[in-house]
């Protein structure tokens, strides 16, 4: 087993003992007093943490360049074809 694998272990039996020992009901403000299991709170704010974790986690998506190469160049006076009169008749 990897090292990753062992914290991820740990981490969830830490959790569900956390959440498993905090099951009473508590006076919770949501623009209005209601009784709301601590449960519920400590689980919701666990995955929203654990959204937000993977989400900064994962790398980057990478931005592709694209060059437009199609604008075209204009010669120099001085170009000399590299192309002898004997290749151009063979590739034609």
């Amino acid at each position: 087993m990897s090292g990753k694998t062992i914290f991820i272990i740990v981490a969830t039996v830490l959790v569900t003992i956390v959440l498993m020992n905090n099951t009473e009901e508590i006076d919770f403000w949501i623009f209005g007093i209601a009784k709301i299991p601590k449960l519920a709170i400590l689980g919701a704010m666990f995955a929203i943490g654990f959204v937000l974790g993977v989400m900064a986690g994962r790398p980057r998506k990478q931005k592709i360049i694209v060059n437009d190469h199609s604008s075209t160049t204009a010669e120099p006076d001085d170009y000399q074809p590299k192309l002898s009169d004997e290749d151009r008749d063979y590739i034609s």
